[in-house]
């Protein structure tokens, strides 16, 4: 049977855990041979050897993508491996709750370092190596927060629209040669990041669930969610998808809740 993305190479960033791995699961799945990059060794590697006991391709790279270095090996890698490179999911991310009072200057510079400078080290290194593959597709993790103003985020939404015009940047500038960038929007998701970002307020995982079902369709979001819409992205049926915003986010930008009946 064929799948989605057939022998394509795909490398995805922070996928060791939450919505990185459900994407490279998913990808692996539909036929990708895939490169799971993160700096938590021992996480990446229990995901890779996840993946391949199911029977498909992964390998893990140990990369800590806010440093240029670590993205270029990781890109020389990925086609070492595999003899080429035809995605990129850009999905590393980090998301500190902050107001600008208490936004120190470190603290700018890490989270954009996460959010931004990664994403622009890696699509330096991985746009060369589509343009000799002959095309290629970027997928950019982005959030409601790059749209939509939130006081205690300052520094993430700043990073997250700055990531949506890197985004549509890229994709004006390579289409000519092939190569499609769009952002994605996934929406509450339960993963790991969420839940220890509750923990550290002093809420746990039953409190976010009851907040979860006030949402439209009664839940948070799965990796899963995400990932069928960048197999779509990442896949030929998209091939003329470019410079886009993909809203997977169970209508939350547009600050859509269950409705209530009123007695």
């Amino acid at each position: 049977m064929a799948h989605r993305v057939q022998d394509k190479v795909i490398i995805v960033t922070g996928a060791a855990q939450g919505i990185g791995f459900g994407i490279a699961e998913m990808l692996a799945q539909e036929g990708a041979r895939v490169v799971i990059a993160d700096k938590q060794a021992e996480k990446g590697e229990a995901a890779a050897a996840k993946i391949c006991a199911a029977g498909h391709t992964a390998i893990f790279q140990y990369a800590d993508v806010t440093r240029e270095a670590d993205c270029a090996a990781l890109v020389q890698i990925a086609v070492q491996r595999f003899g080429k490179l035809d995605g990129l999911v850009n999905n590393a991310g980090w998301f500190p709750r902050a107001t600008l009072e208490e936004t120190s200057t470190e603290l700018w510079e890490a989270i954009m370092n996460v959010n931004v400078r990664s994403a622009f080290y890696c699509c330096k290194y991985a746009i060369p190596a589509m343009q000799h593959a002959g095309g290629g597709s970027i997928v950019n993790i982005g959030s409601i927060h790059g749209l939509q103003a939130s006081a205690n985020l300052v520094a993430y939404g700043a990073a997250k629209g700055a990531l949506l015009n890197l985004t549509r940047t890229l994709a004006g500038a390579y289409g000519a040669d092939r190569i499609r960038c769009n952002y994605l929007i996934p929406g509450w998701v339960l993963s790991e990041g969420e839940i220890a970002l509750a923990e550290s307020r002093g809420g746990d995982v039953n409190e976010l669930r009851a907040q979860g079902a006030q949402l439209l369709f009664g839940r948070h979001q799965t990796p899963q969610d995400a990932a069928y819409a960048v197999v779509y992205l990442i896949s030929d049926e998209s091939s003329q998808v470019t410079g886009s915003i993909f809203h997977i986010d169970a209508g939350m930008s547009s600050l859509i809740f269950k409705a209530r009946h009123v007695a």
